[in-house]
């Protein structure tokens, strides 16, 4: 793949932004991009047992207040976004929020929502905020169950750019887990060959 072509799509290495003629990684110049309103939207789920979901719901887990702890993560975690990602600009951020909705009967949606006004978007910081705080989700709760998954990170929308505003699409069949939890999958080890 060095040096050469995508064998997936056929394309020339400086073709890929984060890649020069040569094969080498790089950060994207954004020096030249207008200055912009940028804003994303990202979601996840955790699916747990009912019995665990009433805790987290009612504050009743011995760590304390599950979702606060978890909202105050996925804050912290998209300011520190360029710091996790390799390439990804170090950004300083105008707001982030991270929200909670229970999806009975035994699963959390985790909602962000990223603003700056800068030279390239915020998608990574949203799914960072949403990821981390699912993952915060499950350690807050792991001592209860063991059981739980963590799904469905997706980019719900981004607005500013040169690409301008992506939502999406609502009539489309949402993925696995999208808005309500998938299917309980089997907690038993799996031994990979």
């Amino acid at each position: 793949m060095y040096g050469g072509t995508c064998a997936t799509e056929n394309r020339t290495m400086s073709e890929l932004s984060h890649f020069d003629e040569t094969g080498a990684s790089r950060m994207v110049d954004v020096s030249d991009k207008e200055t912009s309103l940028r804003i994303a939207r990202a979601s996840g789920v955790v699916t747990m047992r009912p019995e665990t979901l009433e805790l987290v719901r009612d504050r009743r887990l011995s760590k304390g207040d599950v979702l606060e702890v978890a909202r105050l993560a996925g804050i912290m975690a998209a300011k520190r976004t360029g710091e996790l990602i390799p390439l990804c600009h170090p950004l300083g951020l105008d707001a982030a929020e991270v929200s909670f909705t229970p999806v009975e009967p035994d699963g959390i949606r985790v909602d962000s929502r990223v603003t700056t006004r800068g030279r390239t978007g915020v998608e990574m910081e949203a799914l960072v905020a949403v990821s981390v705080a699912c993952l915060t989700i499950y350690d807050m709760c792991k001592g209860t169950d063991r059981e739980m998954v963590i799904g469905a990170i997706q980019l719900e929308e981004k607005s500013g750019g040169r690409r301008g505003h992506y939502q999406r699409n609502q009539a489309a069949e949402p993925a696995e887990g999208a808005g309500e939890p998938g299917p309980r999958r089997d907690p038993s080890p799996r031994r990979e060959a």
